[in-house]
């Protein structure tokens, strides 16, 4: 080390708004060597003087404490805060672990292990196929991007894990489906609570206030995909009281509604109470009113209105609502659905079995899956419409099976390409972490030990 390290200042102290996520200021010349021990360590840039720690297992203080161990090895001046200092010597008991036999050590190897797996899903190097829920956990498959390994995941937080391997995608997320047919959805589950406030760590050290108001803002004008998504509810209801070929119907519980056109052919299916980031809408088509279903299409809660109301439109429209089903999807039906894209001058780029048009900030985009587009009775979506940080992470998704209409396809992605609506801007209540008191869950499956599955 240069004699100027030693005037190199690191200070470790807790987050001054979430529960057990650290935070270090770098001061003097030699920053950036002091920054890269950091970030090796685990800490994330929030600008170029303050880093933060921000974990799923909660133990933040332990790692804050090895960082600090390195970084004086190095050379550099560290300090911990008292509040720090505290929460480092604080007594530790396992009684409310799910596996409370393990030892501290064991408990902590195997949060570790956790943590790296969220790390590398969070940065785009272990890419969820589908989630399923199984036991009250979550479960999900994978792929890492650099070796091609398939994973199947068990569990939630800090008690995910890694339960079983596979050769290709394929081959996993045959098996998954076999095991998790029922529960099975496209893409990765919405974030945990946990998972929320880690990720609103690593973005801000504003501490929340609850006596001032926040100014009132005026709706601005955004592209649609960016859209509020304003009362979804009320969007249905204007829909049908537009239209009088559809009739609302109610099902035995007020949670549902199903909107059904007069040919009882196309029906909609909204879903009023559920989780913003699963499915809140489904439109499904059949070629006769007692037949199967020729396609289906769903729409997450967050959805941005502009969007829905594309969506609806087209319905509303009475024509293209069916399809040659046994058709092949190919090259043809592919450009018919996204020429709105290319003719705004959309990325396109391809990832082995996935094609995608992005933005070039690449905040919103539409993916296909060859690999469904051509598997018959896969429950995975051949199309993904999406907007947010990325395609694992979104903010919304809308998914399509194989079937569904080009030309509906058009008219989404040219709302996405030149459609626009409101949004206004209102303060989030962040839920911070509870400690590790995660209740026990079944133990994994493995997922070559799978049932048989069903056809559709």
């Amino acid at each position: 080390m240069t004699t100027s390290s030693a005037e190199t200042h690191v200070r470790l102290d807790t987050h001054p708004t979430h529960t057990s996520a650290v935070t270090a200021t770098i001061t003097g010349p030699q920053r950036e060597p002091a920054r890269a021990a950091l970030i090796a360590r685990g800490f994330e840039g929030l600008d170029d003087e303050i880093l933060v720690m921000a974990r799923i297992d909660h133990e933040e203080p332990y790692w804050a404490e090895k960082a600090v161990q390195a970084l004086a090895a190095d050379g550099f001046i560290t300090e911990i805060t008292p509040r720090l200092r505290e929460a480092i010597d604080e007594e530790w008991t396992c009684a409310n672990h799910s596996m409370p036999w393990y030892t501290r050590a064991e408990i902590r190897e195997n949060s570790n292990e956790a943590q790296k797996i969220h790390d590398d899903i969070r940065h785009g190097r272990l890419i969820i196929h589908a989630h399923a829920h199984d036991n009250g956990t979550t479960v999900a498959v994978a792929t890492y991007r650099d070796n091609g390994k398939s994973v199947y995941l068990h569990g939630e937080n800090h008690l995910r894990q890694i339960a079983d391997t596979f050769d290709s995608p394929a081959q996993a997320l045959t098996a998954f489906e076999r095991l998790h047919h029922d529960t099975m959805r496209p893409g990765p589950a919405p974030m945990t609570d946990t998972e929320r406030a880690a990720a609103e760590a690593h973005t801000t050290l504003d501490t929340p206030t609850t006596t001032a108001e926040p100014p009132a803002q005026k709706p601005e004008i955004v592209p649609a995909y960016a859209a509020d998504a304003g009362d979804h509810d009320v969007l249905l209801d204007q829909f049908l009281a537009a239209h009088g070929d559809w009739e609302k119907w109610r099902t035995w519980t007020d949670d549902t509604s199903h909107a059904i056109h007069e040919s009882q052919t196309l029906r909609i299916e909204r879903v009023h109470e559920t989780d913003p980031r699963e499915a809140a809408w489904t439109v499904a088509a059949y070629e006769t009113p007692v037949s199967d279903r020729m396609w289906h299409l769903t729409a997450t809660g967050t959805t941005p209105a502009p969007v829905l109301q594309a969506l609806l439109h087209h319905l509303a429209e009475g024509d293209a609502w069916d399809t040659a089903i046994g058709s092949p999807v190919d090259e043809k039906t592919v450009t018919a659905a996204t020429k709105p894209l290319t003719d705004a001058g959309w990325k396109h780029t391809v990832d082995g079995r996935w094609i995608r048009w992005t933005t070039p900030s690449g905040d919103v985009g539409i993916q296909f899956d060859a690999f469904a587009a051509q598997t018959p009775h896969s429950t995975l979506a051949t199309w993904t419409i999406w907007a947010g940080p990325s395609i694992d992470h979104p903010n919304w998704t809308v998914t399509a099976s194989r079937y569904t209409p080009s030309v509906l396809l058009a008219d989404l992605a040219e709302n996405l390409a030149h459609g626009t609506g409101h949004r206004t801007y209102t303060p989030v209540e962040v839920k911070h972490p509870a400690h590790l008191t995660t209740a026990p869950t079944g133990p994994p499956h493995r997922a070559t030990t799978a049932q048989s599955s069903r056809s559709r």
